[in-house]
């Protein structure tokens, strides 16, 4: 699986070495990668975009060392839980100290996986290229509701009137009926729907409104 060329994985770990050799492993992968040296350091970051209005935009993940001095990888965890950010930011732990129920309690929450030191160069970037997948489909995802947002938007109050009929799959006699305007009128909302939803059909129209 070769990833994203746009993906970037985080590294937050307190130690200069091991956020050098996971830098030096993503590089020879052809991944980029940005380390911090704390959880805060991540957490404003992670404050700073937010403040400025930026979303994540581009597949990433985080490799984040569970014991650290001040701000603990699990905290972070929390605060990112909290915020919903973990589904755009898929959370790999790293940890020199094997802790299976807080891996498993981890993993429950949400992170994507829980990685022992030492661990497999292979086995490590195959899981951060499976995270950058997951968070690559779930930014797909959510453009796509934005764009059906955006859509939705632009229709007037009487085409949403004749989609939502068109979508219970009535004709434009009935359609008209029940709108009490004329079939041709009917015909004109319902082009009019089409275009600016982007679709060919009545089944397409359903379809998107579902997706």
């Amino acid at each position: 699986m070769e990833p994203a060329s746009n993906a970037t994985v985080y590294i937050v770990d307190d130690d200069a070495e091991v956020r050098e050799a996971l830098a030096w492993l993503l590089r020879s992968r052809r991944v980029f990668s940005e380390a911090y040296a704390s959880a805060e350091a991540f957490e404003l970051m992670l404050a700073e975009r937010a403040a400025s209005g930026l979303s994540q935009r581009q597949p990433c993940c985080l490799l984040l060392d569970v014991r650290m001095p001040g701000m603990s990888g699990l905290a972070l965890f929390d605060k990112m839980v909290e915020r919903g950010d973990t589904a755009a930011i898929p959370v790999i732990f790293l940890t020199g100290h094997a802790d299976v129920p807080t891996a498993v309690a981890t993993v429950k929450r949400g992170a994507f996986d829980f990685c022992e030191k030492p661990f497999s160069d292979n086995q490590l970037v195959d899981r951060v290229q499976e995270a950058l997948a997951l968070s690559a489909r779930h930014l797909q995802a959510c453009r796509a509701r934005h764009e059906l947002q955006d859509r939705l938007a632009e229709l007037t109050e009487r085409e949403r009137d004749v989609m939502r009929l068109v979508v219970e799959g009535l004709p434009n006699k009935l359609i008209a009926d029940q709108l009490d305007i004329s079939v041709r009128t009917v015909e004109v909302h319902r082009a009019r729907v089409f275009d600016k939803m982007q679709v060919k059909s009545a089944v397409e129209l359903a379809n998107l409104l579902r997706s």
